[in-house]
């Protein structure tokens, strides 16, 4: 990319600092853009950081909460992510080869402009969770309070004011910036870990073992009724990394080659999401033979412990891991996706405070008010909407454009990506069928299955119905676009 076509972008009102295509190696030397020195490490880091956290561990629980053995939510969870890695390896392909963030390659598929519609519906699902995150770190600090405190217990509304406490310490690191951001998220995996081994020591101890912790029968008498749970469960944890399968780009385009990214997250994600499913899973099926019922939320059953310090640690453990991960996994999108509606005035920082109100707004007490609202309504809801966005950016990148993008028309009007005004029609009528068809199932009984799979049926129909559409249309060949990308 010569230096008259990178001024050319900066002028644009589609172009702002962090949006910016990262730099090759070779690029970094010349100009004041971010570098990719990403390696295999650092993303088998990132999924480590990312999968060891509480919802990891409410995940799995909560299908034991729902009435599965201990080996089928470990298998389902293991499953799910298996899956949900061939779309997240797909769309890290082009974050990896041009060094654009998601909302900036959206622009390929769904227009300059239309690029929004697909951004906004990734960030308000990243707002709702970064609220259900910071709604537990505050019930963590409720119970704190309530520990050191007894008193506290009295106060009105203490749930709600801890809760606010918890999302100003939030909004402080946000405004620190992105790279306090990346330090915070790079400890916060060890510290999680060492709180679940906790809650896995105390099951051992208190259920006799690891044979009655994990002898809980599943409560489904007939395959049929376990294949009712087991569909719209496999679709919730398909859906719980859904966000950022779609989002990846943000990450990927600070690899140094394709082999890195491409490896350190197979080896991670999987793995690391099942072995903390699986403390979540015994831990659960512990608290059934211990207290006779599932207690899927582990700060609720932290507060069951009696000795004060136990309590005390574990928690200022988890408040600050959970922290740590909301800020990494939650911020990082929306932030960027928000500045990309408005790049001149919308900055990462900007984009994060954004966040943090929707957070508020979206109520995430009620998402978590019991595991059908959380399985059934809030991750099969969105997997209705991100599995058609991945479904047309899949098509269009390997399918329509053959893996080739002109970078300098991703940030211009009336380039290769202006479309209709700035959309792409097709893609936004492709999103709507998609979704339209996944939630169908919703107000009609007999085609329940559809809303059970909602991401796969999203994905599948928004995919084929963009090929057709798309069939007949020109698409340009910019090899200008190929100077300099990793092309490995």
């Amino acid at each position: 990319m010569g230096a008259s076509a990178t001024r050319n972008i900066e002028s644009s009102p589609l172009y702002n600092h962090d949006l910016a295509p990262t730099a090759t190696p070779s690029q970094a030397a010349t100009t004041h853009r971010i570098a990719r020195t990403w390696g295999t490490y650092n993303y088998a880091a990132l999924w480590i950081s990312m999968s060891v956290n509480i919802l990891t561990y409410m995940l799995a629980a909560s299908l034991i909460q729902g009435g599965m053995d201990w080996k089928q939510a470990v298998f389902t969870v293991f499953l799910g992510n298996s899956i949900v890695l061939v779309p997240m390896l797909l769309n890290s392909h082009p974050g990896a080869r041009y060094g654009v963030p998601f909302p900036v390659l959206a622009r390929a598929s769904f227009g300059v402009l239309g690029a929004n519609v697909a951004a906004v519906l990734r960030a308000l699902v990243a707002c709702g969770w970064f609220g259900i995150q910071t709604w537990i770190g505050g019930e963590a600090v409720n119970v704190l309070l309530s520990t050191v405190w007894p008193g506290w217990g009295r106060v009105p509304h203490g749930a709600g004011i801890c809760f606010l406490l918890f999302w100003l310490i939030n909004l402080a690191v946000i405004l620190k910036g992105i790279d306090y951001i990346r330090f915070l998220q790079g400890i916060s995996a060890p510290i999680l870990l060492a709180v679940g081994l906790v809650l896995l020591g105390w099951a051992y101890v208190n259920a006799g073992g690891f044979g009655p912790m994990l002898s809980a029968r599943s409560r489904f008498n007939t395959t049929s009724e376990f294949l009712r749970f087991l569909i719209p469960a496999l679709n919730a944890t398909v859906g719980f990394w859904a966000t950022v399968s779609l989002n990846i780009p943000d990450f990927t385009r600070f690899a140094r080659d394709q082999r890195s990214q491409m490896i350190g997250q197979a080896v991670a994600l999987p793995p690391t999401m099942t072995l903390y499913s699986f403390i979540g899973v015994a831990v659960t099926s512990a608290t059934v033979v211990i207290y006779g019922s599932a207690i899927w939320d582990p700060v609720q059953l932290l507060s069951r412990f009696r000795s004060p310090v136990a309590i005390v640690v574990s928690l200022i453990a988890i408040l600050l891991a959970t922290l740590n991960v909301n800020i990494g996994a939650n911020v990082v999108s929306p932030a960027n996706d928000f500045s990309n509606l408005w790049p001149r005035k919308i900055n990462f920082k900007l984009g994060g405070v954004i966040t943090c109100f929707m957070g508020i707004a979206i109520m995430p007490w009620k998402l978590l008010s019991s595991y059908k609202t959380f399985i059934f309504g809030w991750l099969g809801g969105y997997a209705a909407f991100l599995g058609p966005i991945a479904g047309i950016m899949i098509c269009d990148y390997y399918l329509i454009r053959k893996r080739v993008l002109s970078v300098d028309d991703l940030y211009l009007r009336g380039g290769a990506y202006e479309y209709s005004g700035g959309f792409n029609w097709k893609a936004i009528a492709a999103l709507g069928l998609g979704a339209a068809a996944a939630l169908i199932g919703l107000v009609v009984p007999s085609v329940r299955f559809l809303y059970d799979y909602s991401w796969f049926v999203g994905f599948v129909m928004s995919f084929f119905s963009y090929l057709v559409l798309m069939s007949g249309t020109k698409v340009p060949v910019h090899e200008a676009a190929l100077e300099a990308p990793v092309r490995n």
